[in-house]
């Protein structure tokens, strides 16, 4: 995390404001940034999660979702994404024709969560030394136990990203069914 990140500014309504917003300082009523989630699965239902550093101010030594953070000024959610995976990972990926599988609003912005399907050799990535300690494959019963013995973020939706990677709407209908 660099001190020096600057962010764009939306209004409520995810319209960018034409402000920024230097990371680290705090956030004014109504302001709000743009922040991504990326979960990658393999063909086992397992997730890739990283460990995050000791050293890291927030959740530190947690295991964490694939990979996460926020949107840089200019970004979009789709390259911010792809950038975060990039940087934490040394894995490319490529989200240009995709949208978010779903967003969660939070106090000062908008979270974009992408469910992507991917075989990743675990050997062939380069760990970002600022942030990530450790990475593994992890399937849902292991996570959820993490998570309750508290070395897993705790986010309160993380079984159902086991469930709904990719195949249902918010209704919980197949996407093949409905295209």
């Amino acid at each position: 995390m660099a001190e020096n990140e600057l962010w764009d500014l939306y209004t409520k309504d995810r319209e960018r404001t034409g402000r920024m917003h230097r990371r680290g300082d705090p956030m004014k009523d109504g302001e709000y940034h743009l922040a991504v989630h990326v979960c990658i699965f393999n063909s086992r239902n397992e997730m890739l999660i990283q460990q995050r550093q000791p050293f890291k101010e927030d959740w530190p030594n947690m295991w964490d979702l694939t990979a996460a953070g926020s949107a840089l000024q200019g970004e979009n959610s789709q390259q911010a994404a792809e950038r975060e995976v990039a940087e934490e990972l040394g894995l490319g990926i490529d989200l240009s024709d995709r949208r978010p599988d779903f967003t969660i609003n939070f106090v000062h912005g908008f979270d974009d969560y992408y469910l992507l399907e991917q075989e990743v050799d675990l050997a062939s990535l380069r760990l970002q030394e600022e942030e990530v300690q450790a990475v593994r494959w992890a399937g849902k019963e292991e996570v959820l136990a993490m998570q309750e013995q508290g070395t897993m973020i705790p986010y309160w939706f993380l079984d159902k990203l086991f469930e709904v990677r990719g195949m249902m709407d918010a209704h919980g209908w197949r996407k093949e069914e409905k295209d």
